[in-house]
């Protein structure tokens, strides 16, 4: 309680008083400065909202989300199941895609193409309809697949073939093929013509035209070994790749320099970029999604790891609600390792496949 007797003013309101004076003396900067810190504050607190359970048999590899559609493909060893994200069903299913790995969306031509890693083909399908419309013939075993708007054309990045298929995405004809020289794994286009690829075994980053299909640099991504996952920043230019040792490098996608690592989880399958949050996503194996904000183009945060689930490799986000969607099941106790396998996987649970739907 203030002492009305002493003739002095309370301790409390002299700090009142002093912080308006300051604030009056800085005058609108201090507000717009306090405005700024507020705006680049980081974005933490992902965590599981809810599982779409999904079940059935097989393995899986990577999702792609059409935001346009809102629907969410999912590989699924020899098909690719279709969920509605709004509802959280699944709505259909593409089928005789032997040994799928990836989906990418055309959405300007209404079309969608698969990686069929076992029979060296890629399934072009309608995105309305989802009814398969032909097939076009890749490189041995094709494993991601992207598509570059700028150019109408799908990319499939073949992983015994060690190239890149180019298809024209409105015949569905191959326009080419790339020579990459190197095992690939996930890829990136820009949305400008340049296309971007990890290549596993020559830890580096290797960029070309998607038209003219010419190599304009192969790049080293030390500290960074092992890339798996790829995504990228278009406005600022910069690709987030996932290694296998444990780190996200950031790269300058104009001149190949390594602008910056950051640690993540065991196990990135997959890297992910939410332009609208400034977000990007490693979705680790043993568990975890880190969380990285963009502070500028040159730093980056960690902003946290998320505990997700044992598996969860595998990601897409939707930039209109921020959420991201993760692929795993459940697992039996690894088996005893042998000589013959010293690193045996555990067989995963029948029908306990699920989508984990996280957000913040």
């Amino acid at each position: 309680m203030p002492n009305r007797l002493s003739g002095r003013l309370p301790r409390r309101l002299i700090v009142v008083l002093a912080l308006a004076a300051f604030a009056a003396f800085a005058g609108p900067a201090l507000f717009s400065s306090t405005r700024a810190l507020t705006a680049a504050a980081p974005q933490s607190g992902y965590h599981l909202l809810k599982k779409i359970e999904i079940g059935g048999e097989g393995g899986w590899d990577y999702l792609t989300f059409d935001s346009g559609a809102r629907r969410l493909y999912v590989s699924r060893q020899n098909r690719v199941i279709v969920i509605d994200t709004d509802a959280g069903k699944v709505v259909g299913e593409i089928p005789n895609t032997n040994g799928v790995h990836g989906i990418a969306i055309a959405a300007d031509v209404g079309k969608g193409f698969t990686s069929n890693g076992r029979d060296n083909t890629a399934t072009v399908f309608d995105l309305n309809t989802l009814k398969v419309l032909g097939e076009a013939k890749t490189g041995l075993n094709p494993d991601a697949i992207i598509y570059d708007p700028s150019s109408h054309r799908a990319f499939t990045f073949n992983g015994s073939g060690k190239s890149a298929t180019a298809i024209d995405a409105k015949t569905g004809e191959v326009a080419g093929t790339v020579n990459l020289d190197g095992r690939p794994e996930f890829a990136a286009a820009d949305g400008k013509g340049m296309v971007y690829v990890n290549l596993e075994d020559k830890n580096a980053v290797l960029a070309f035209d998607a038209k003219s299909l010419a190599i304009k640099g192969t790049w080293p991504i030390a500290p960074g070994e092992r890339p798996t996952g790829l995504s990228i920043d278009p406005k600022n230019m910069r690709l987030f790749i996932g290694c296998g040792n444990k780190k996200m490098v950031v790269m300058d996608a104009k001149s190949g320099k390594v602008v910056t690592d950051l640690p993540i989880g065991s196990g990135v399958d997959a890297t992910a970029f939410d332009p609208n949050a400034a977000l990007a996503f490693s979705s680790n194996g043993e568990g975890t999604l880190t969380v990285v904000h963009e502070d500028s183009p040159d730093k980056f945060t960690v902003v946290e790891n998320a505990t997700t689930q044992r598996g969860a490799r595998t990601m897409a986000v939707d930039p209109k609600t921020h959420m991201v969607f993760l692929a795993t099941a459940a697992f039996e106790p690894a088996p005893a390792p042998t000589t013959e396998n010293p690193r045996p996987r555990p067989k995963m649970i029948p029908n306990s496949f699920v989508i984990l739907v996280f957000g913040n």
